[in-house]
């Protein structure tokens, strides 16, 4: 379905208030502002390391991300450039994650290498087939990552591991204001088309699941044992239930929308998009 000219020119709006908080407020800079000279401080381990690798592994698979985002988003202006945008901002997310790995001693460069032609071997599709249902994951899945990084900003900070609590603080930062971009677009969304917009959003939360899961081997394993990962009421309670209160969503509309996407799972087909 195509956008109308209103929310084309809304769109743009809010990508523009974005753009602009993150040019002026947020922009952070892996060489200067992380400090790399702290990494005596880190306390190295293996399960450390494997919460790292998995965070480096989901953020490993950007170029499928982007060209999937790229694809749908193409059409309007403001949701075409947010998407490259966020790339670049995820871009610095992997690379840093990276450079911990091996500036730390965690993991030496061949390692690394041989690791990342493993994550490369799969490739991530969209999970969801139109720009509003995406906006709908984008919301939910930026606001679980936040939460996760913003735990991983504590442990560091609780460990003594300079380093990595600042790299958490940077990325928790970018992650929330992702989010935030994706909840005024679904917000937008509502207010052209709320029924079909609830539907959608009803239809991801039903087969919601957090990227890596399905790519990588024994992913929820990983994320239990690791320590990376977040409880699924803490994404109920810290990502599902702030995201419907921001969008002014009961649970009445939404069990309503929910049951229709039931009825039509039952009937072998998901809810029209746009």
């Amino acid at each position: 379905m195509a956008a109308s000219l209103a929310l084309r020119e809304k769109m743009y709006r809010a990508y523009l208030e974005f753009f602009e908080v993150a040019e002026s407020k947020r922009r952070w800079n892996m060489f200067n502002d992380v400090p790399w000279e702290a990494l005596g401080s880190s306390i190295g381990s293996e399960r450390k390391t494997a919460r790292i690798e998995i965070f480096c592994a989901e953020e490993l698979y950007l170029p499928d991300y982007s060209a999937g985002g790229v694809e749908l988003s193409r059409s309007i202006f403001g949701t075409a450039w947010f998407q490259a945008c966020w790339s670049y901002e995820e871009s610095k997310h992997g690379l840093v994650f990276r450079e911990y790995l091996t500036r730390s001693g965690l993991r030496s460069e061949a390692e690394v290498a041989a690791f990342e032609e493993r994550v490369l071997s799969k490739v991530w599709r969209l999970p969801f087939q139109t720009r509003r249902q995406m906006a709908c994951y984008g919301a939910l899945q930026e606001a679980a990552t936040y939460i996760a990084y913003k735990a991983q900003k504590d442990i560091a900070a609780s460990e003594g591991d300079k380093v990595l609590e600042a790299i958490f603080f940077y990325l928790s930062r970018d992650e929330a204001a992702h989010a935030g971009f994706y909840r005024a677009a679904v917000e937008l969304e509502l207010a052209e088309d709320r029924g079909g917009t609830l539907l959608d959003l009803a239809y991801v939360i039903a087969n919601f699941k957090m990227p890596g899961d399905g790519l990588i081997p024994d992913y929820q394993e990983r994320l239990r044992t690791s320590g990376a990962g977040i409880s699924p009421r803490m994404f109920m309670e810290h990502a599902l239930v702030p995201t419907l209160r921001k969008l002014n969503t009961s649970r009445a509309e939404l069990k309503g929308a929910m049951a229709q996407v039931n009825v039509a799972a039952e009937r072998g087909y998901v809810p029209a998009a746009g």
